[in-house]
C-alpha cells in the first residue's frame, strides 16, 4: 500500500479475478501451464530422461516414455531404448513440445507424443519475452509468405522453411538437411528481423501481427528494418493495421 493506493512492484499487465488483482510482468522467466507449446534445446541425457533449456527457472524435463519412438512404434520402453536414448536426442538439439504436467517444484514435463511436435531440423531461433506471445488455440502456424512459425509460449520462436510434404513416418524424428534456397533464406531473415521489431516495441506476437508487419517491411531492405527510424514507421503501420483488422 502506498498513500491508500495499491502499487505494483513490477511494471506490466494487470489481471483481475473477482478480488484478486495480479500483475504479470513484462520481463520474466518463462511460467508454465498445462497444454503450452514450447520450443526448447536439450541441454542433457540422463537416465530414462532429457532435461530442456525451455527459459523457465528449472531445466523442463522430457522422459523417454513421453516421446514416440522413430517409426511410431507403440511398447514399453526397455533397456536398449535407454541405451539409444542419444540416437533420437543429444545435446545441443532444438524440439518442440507441450507441457504435460507441472512437478511439485516447478520444474515442467514435456511430453512429444503428437506428429506435430518432435525435433526441429533447419531454421532459425528467436529468444524473445515470453510475455509478448499471445495465447492461441494453435501456435503452429504455415504463413503465406513461404515459412512457417512456431510461437513456443515460452518465448523461444522458431522459424523454418514450410515443408513441402509432412513426412508422418518419422514420427518426429526425420529432419530435412536438404540445402534451403535462397529465396527461403531471404524470407526467414526478413522475418526474423520483424520478430525483434515487433518485440523491441511491445507488440504481442501472433500470426496476423507477424504476417502484418512482414507485408510492412516489403517496401525495405532486410538489413534496413532494425534501423530505429525504420523500424518504428514498420511497427506504425503494423498498429493501425492490427487496429483495424480488430475494429
Amino acid at each position: 500500500m502506498d498513500e491508500d493506493r495499491l502499487t505494483a512492484s513490477v511494471a506490466g499487465e494487470v489481471e483481475r479475478v473477482n478480488k484478486l488483482i495480479c500483475v504479470k510482468p513484462l520481463k520474466t522467466r518463462y511460467n508454465g501451464e498445462v497444454g503450452d507449446v514450447v520450443v526448447g534445446r536439450i541441454t542433457e541425457v540422463q537416465q530414462k530422461r532429457w532435461k530442456v533449456e525451455t527459459n523457465s527457472r528449472l531445466d523442463s524435463v522430457l522422459l523417454l516414455s513421453s516421446v514416440n519412438l522413430p517409426g511410431g512404434e507403440l511398447r514399453r520402453r526397455s533397456a536398449q531404448d535407454e541405451l539409444a536414448m542419444r540416437d533420437y536426442l543429444q545435446e545441443g538439439d532444438l524440439i518442440s513440445a507441450e507441457v504435460q504436467s507441472i512437478f511439485s517444484d516447478g520444474a515442467l514435463s514435456l511430453h512429444t507424443r503428437s506428429l506435430k511436435y518432435g525435433k526441429l531440423g533447419q531454421g532459425v531461433l528467436v529468444l524473445l519475452s515470453p510475455s509478448l506471445v499471445k495465447r492461441q488455440k494453435t501456435h503452429f502456424h504455415n504463413l503465406p509468405c513461404g515459412a512457417s512459425i512456431i510461437l513456443g509460449n515460452n518465448g523461444f520462436v522458431w522459424l523454418y522453411p514450410t515443408p513441402a510434404q509432412q513426412d508422418e513416418e518419422a514420427g518426429g524424428f526425420y529432419t530435412s538437411m536438404e540445402a534451403v534456397s535462397l529465396s527461403d533464406r531471404e524470407v526467414i531473415s526478413r522475418l526474423r528481423n520483424c520478430l525483434l521489431a515487433l518485440a523491441a516495441h511491445k507488440v504481442l506476437l501472433y500470426d496476423t501481427s507477424v504476417l502484418y508487419c512482414y507485408e510492412a517491411s516489403l517496401s525495405h531492405q532486410i538489413k534496413d528494418i532494425l534501423k530505429p527510424e525504420i523500424t518504428e514507421e514498420i511497427i506504425l503501420e503494423t498498429r493501425q493495421r492490427l487496429v483495424e483488422h480488430e475494429g
